[in-house]
């Protein structure tokens, strides 16, 4: 007899109590009084709960590993790895099992692929900044800019082209020259470095973590984007109106004027690198897709990148020597092992069976659309990483949601995921970027984070309501 109909033998206020015959639970109801049999009645209920929350708490757990780790600057990779760790324990996976699963995972064609694009990115962005390259294409292409606000945006936002660690430090003395020419105060400059920066993080094709969201789903590149391309148009103008706009209030009526001259060859043979990674990158991504959909579309990512790096050496002439300085940067490799836990992290989830577990909590597409919602926030927050929330949270969320069936739900769960996460990241006071930044310019931290509030929420309930859009759209 199932469960439910054990229910329905018993009259109201008389359910039945797990451990007792049929025969000995009449007895029980008989003689106990009604107050007594509600009271064992709620606190069965209670221990039911707690059990079915049960898979919940040790991912808990695991996050909360992972994120002790961070908070105490940790390397972002052990903190991943141990999370790993604790994970595999409490879902009672040996470790000599954790030790298959992770050396299973090092040598797969998803692992390798990840690892080689995400290193010649970095290595494209060292090349562009230790050869001066980056500055010259600023250079260049402040000729092309009239106003002056349009100016002080423009030099973060070309930095934020390259997916540089703590790369708003590097924009920042350009940003400082120009915000003293126009009398902007160091906190609205600090914000105006930081938030500008940022613009194209959910969208631009070299940043690690929307590689990794592509990667992670199984999705292309290219289509991944259409889905986030509205996070570009959100940033600025939720940053022009609360950042930008406070700051050159005071230059309503200042004339524009032109401070460069205008050539445009200079800015197209300077920024031939960036055009090449770009434009061969999606391209050869959608040309595999149509005529080569056997090959892995990430080949097409992967020779973009190596024709963009050759151009790069070649336009600065620089010899074995340089080479050797970049590969010697430690950056490089933090980042590769950040990669490879992250992906060990993710088989462990489902060799562990956490996600079929998970899936019983999130049993239906509003509990996994508040799990989409909170797990990226949440470490988007505490790490001020966007690598550290899509690799953290995603493989959770993309398991619950194969596990309920909501495959038709997968786009809008990912740019739901990614709004929050980056969200999370923007408000982080544990972001580098705007650590550093405040610290360049002498802004206090607390009164300038107190700024962003009102625009990361806005940012947040736009990737709402984009999420629901979506769904409307099927």
């Amino acid at each position: 007899m199932s469960l439910l109909c054990e229910k329905s033998a018993h009259p109201a206020g008389k359910a039945p109590l797990p451990g007792l015959p049929v025969g000995a639970q009449t007895e029980y109801h008989r003689e106990t009084p009604l107050a007594m049999r509600q009271a064992a009645t709620r606190e069965t209920n209670v221990i039911d709960t707690l059990i079915h929350l049960m898979p919940l708490a040790k991912v808990l757990l695991a996050f909360g590993v992972m994120l002790t780790g961070m908070r105490l600057r940790q390397p972002l990779w052990l903190a991943v790895l141990a999370g790993g760790v604790v994970l595999a324990l409490s879902f009672h996976m040996p470790l000599a099992q954790w030790a298959r699963v992770a050396g299973a995972t090092l040598f797969q064609r998803e692992t390798t692929y990840l690892v080689f694009i995400l290193a010649l990115i970095l290595f494209l962005s060292e090349v562009l900044e230790k050869s001066g390259q980056t500055r010259r294409i600023m250079q260049a292409a402040t000729g092309f800019l009239v106003s002056p606000k349009l100016r002080l945006a423009f030099f973060p936002a070309l930095v934020g082209f390259l997916p540089m660690p703590g790369g708003a430090v590097f924009s920042a003395p350009m940003v400082r020259d120009m915000a003293d020419e126009l009398g902007v105060n160091r906190r609205d400059t600090a914000l105006v470095n930081y938030w500008f920066r940022h613009l194209w993080e959910l969208c631009w094709p070299l940043y690690p973590g929307i590689i990794l969201t592509s990667s992670l789903a199984g999705v292309p590149l290219a289509r991944l984007i259409i889905y986030t391309c509205p996070c570009i148009l959100l940033c600025i103008v939720l940053g022009w109106r609360f950042i930008m706009r406070p700051a050159v209030a005071h230059l309503q009526d200042a004339p524009a004027r032109l401070q460069a001259p205008r050539n445009l060859g200079a800015a197209l043979f300077e920024g031939l690198p960036m055009l090449i990674a770009i434009c061969c990158g999606l391209g050869f991504e959608v040309g595999m897709t149509l005529l080569a959909p056997d090959l892995p579309f990430e080949l097409g990512i992967m020779s973009a990148l190596v024709l963009a790096i050759t151009c790069a050496l070649v336009q600065n002439r620089v010899g074995p020597g340089f080479v050797a300085g970049v590969l010697r940067d430690r950056e490089l490799y933090k980042l590769v092992g950040l990669v490879v836990a992250v992906l060990v992290f993710k088989d462990v989830l489902q060799a562990s069976g956490a996600v079929e577990q998970l899936a019983s909590v999130a049993s239906g597409p509003g509990a996994l659309f508040a799990l989409t919602l909170g797990l990226p926030f949440l470490v988007g927050l505490i790490s001020g990483i966007t690598v550290a929330f899509v690799g953290a949270t995603f493989p959770i969320i993309l398991g619950v949601l194969h596990n309920i069936g909501a495959q038709e739900l997968l786009m809008p769960v990912l740019a739901l995921g990614l709004f929050a996460g980056f969200t999370g990241v923007m408000v982080s006071p544990l972001h580098v970027c705007f650590v550093l930044s405040c610290q360049f310019f002498g802004a206090d931290i607390a009164k300038t984070w107190r700024r962003l509030l009102l625009p990361c929420g806005l940012l947040l309930g736009c990737g709402v309501l984009w999420f629901f859009a979506l769904v409307q759209l099927g």
